[in-house]
Formats: structure tokens, sequence, C-alpha cells
């Protein structure tokens, strides 16, 4: 069965003591939650082993990281290994971002290394898909959508497929204060099962969230969609009560 996520990427952002207060003021404000919603934070690499150690001592929330390398281990200076992130407790990790794919220029091909290696080691991809504003005025939103999940799913068996979390996050709308309606987001949402189905998973198991300035006030109406299991969160994942607004904002 499909789970239901909030997931927080801080990207570049918060030292260690501001990370450890964030989310033990998270956790607070979440102490009586009891919704169906699943939450994580994705920190910077810095902050993963003191957020590990909150994890441990009962936080009751997912560690995730923003990336890593597909080798073990290997003359690789500057990178971090699955077996690396594995052995510190995470749990989850964000492959294909936009911001991975157009400011660094990861490949489909390179992102599907990643995802296998994610799933190797034990871990939970999220797997990110998005067209920039211009693909979609020139109508290739679908076509974009299509081969960046075919690509970066290319080594992955279809029976493994529901073990990766897919996050649809137009590039239009992430950090821009502009949000896909409910309903394209949706339309989109829809066609990524249709496109996994064809892949040969059973994508009415697989959870598909939506990322792209995803807000206490617009949560709600997001998820009250079929096809969307919830959200990645970028700015407001910073503040412990925007994030907690949205987490039991869900539907």
């Amino acid at each position: 069965m499909k789970r239901k996520y909030i997931l927080g990427n801080w990207k570049m952002n918060k030292t260690l003591n501001e990370g450890i207060e964030t989310v033990k003021k998270i956790g607070e404000l979440l102490s009586d939650y009891d919704g169906e919603y699943t939450w994580g934070i994705a920190p910077p690499f810095t902050l993963i082993h003191a957020l590990s150690t909150l994890k441990t001592s009962g936080g009751g929330f997912l560690l995730g990281a923003q990336n890593c390398y597909f080798e073990k281990s290997g003359a690789f200076t500057g990178e971090i290994s699955p077996l690396m992130l594995s052995d510190l407790g995470v749990d989850f990790v964000i492959v294909g971002h936009s911001e991975r794919r157009n400011l660094f220029g990861e490949t489909d091909e390179l992102i599907s290394r990643k995802v296998r290696a994610v799933l190797d080691f034990g871990m939970t991809p999220v797997l990110c898909v998005g067209e920039k504003l211009e693909q979609r005025e020139e109508g290739m939103t679908f076509e974009v959508i299509k081969k960046q999940l075919t690509g970066s799913l290319a080594l992955v068996d279809p029976n493994l497929i529901p073990s990766v979390i897919i996050a649809y996050e137009p590039v239009w709308a992430i950090g821009t204060g502009k949000t896909a309606t409910p309903e394209t987001a949706q339309e989109v949402h829809k066609f990524i099962r249709e496109i996994l189905q064809d892949l040969g998973a059973n994508a009415s198991e697989v959870s598909v969230i939506y990322g792209g300035s995803v807000k206490p006030e617009n949560i709600a109406a997001l998820t009250e969609m079929p096809d969307i299991d919830g959200g990645l969160v970028g700015g407001a994942s910073l503040k412990p009560d925007a994030f907690a607004s949205i987490i039991r904002s869900a539907r």
C-alpha cells in the first residue's frame, strides 16, 4: 500500500545548532499528531549525524539526504556514498532534483544509477521530475515528464518501482511563489501513474507527491486530489510553525 508523506528539503540552509533546534521545535508542535502523513527532513550533509541522534532517541520522523553518488566508495572527491548515508540511519535520498539537473548537469542516466544505488542500500529514493516554464508553455509537459521518468527508472526492476517516491516539481513553481493549481498538478500526477503502469509497475502502490511553493494555505487543496499523496516542501520546511501546519493541514 502506498503511504503519504510530507518531506522537507532544506537545501543549503541551517547551521548545526539551527538545524537541531528546528527539528526539536517541529517535533514539539507535532507531539500529538496522529494523522496519516509521515513527515521527514532532508538537511544538508553536515547535519545528518546530529539529526540521526534525534531520530534514534524517539523523534518519530524520517531522515533524508539531498543527494548521493552511486558508488559505494572510491576516489570521488566531494561526493557522499549511499553506504555512508545508510550507515548514518538515513531513510530517504532525494535524487534528480531540478537544481541538480539544471545547475549541475545531472542526466537521466546518472540519476538512474543513483536511484538504483539508493535502493540497493535499503533507502527510499525520492525521484524528482518536472518541466521548465518554457517547456510548459510549448506544450511539452507530458513529453518531458515521460522522458525523465523512463530514463531515471531505467535501471530499476518494475517490481521495485513502488519502493520509489516520485515527486512532481514543476521547475517554474520552485521557490517562485507560484504553485500549480490542484487540477493542473492532479493531471500530471495521473499521467505519472499511467507512465509507471506502462513501465510494468503497480502504479496504485506508488507514492506520488507534489513540490513547488507548498504552503499551509495550499496543501489541503493539493492533497484532496486523488493522485497526490503529499508534498516535498522547500522554504516552508525551514520554519517549524509553517511546516507543522502543512503536515496538520494535509488531507
